[in-house]
């Protein structure tokens, strides 16, 4: 496949970004709500589930990273979360109901979204 050595880059940045940005939020998201001057949610166990699902995305690009074409399904997984992710978080920074910080993670997702579909295309031609 061409661009292999790119694609490889692309899951491992994205399975390094993911876990660490989900363990950031798992642990310690009473501290970057406070920074950003958020205020803090009821129930931190819904904040603290949806940063563990981060945890396990970073842990399935990490497995794209080592056999992409044997993990190629996960990758269709990575489109629809980061999908998800990013619309949602847009949409409620523009309903002015979310903080920027949430809009420009968003940003970075639509980049590894669209990252995503190119690869799923190009395997797809080479299958």
């Amino acid at each position: 496949m061409k661009n292999a050595t790119f694609f490889k880059s692309v899951f491992l940045a994205t399975a390094i970004y993911d876990f660490f940005l989900g363990l950031i939020f798992l642990f310690w998201y009473s501290a970057i709500f406070s920074f950003l001057n958020i205020p803090l949610p009821n129930y931190p166990m819904y904040l603290q589930l949806s940063a563990a699902f981060v945890v396990a995305m970073g842990v399935g690009y990490y497995f794209v990273y080592q056999n992409m074409a044997g993990n190629r399904d996960l990758v269709k997984l990575g489109v629809v979360y980061k999908a998800v992710y990013s619309s949602f978080a847009i949409y409620f920074f523009l309903k002015g109901l979310a903080h920027i910080v949430f809009f420009w993670l968003a940003i970075i997702d639509l980049a590894f979204l669209l990252m995503f579909i190119w690869f799923l295309v190009e395997t797809r031609q080479s299958r």
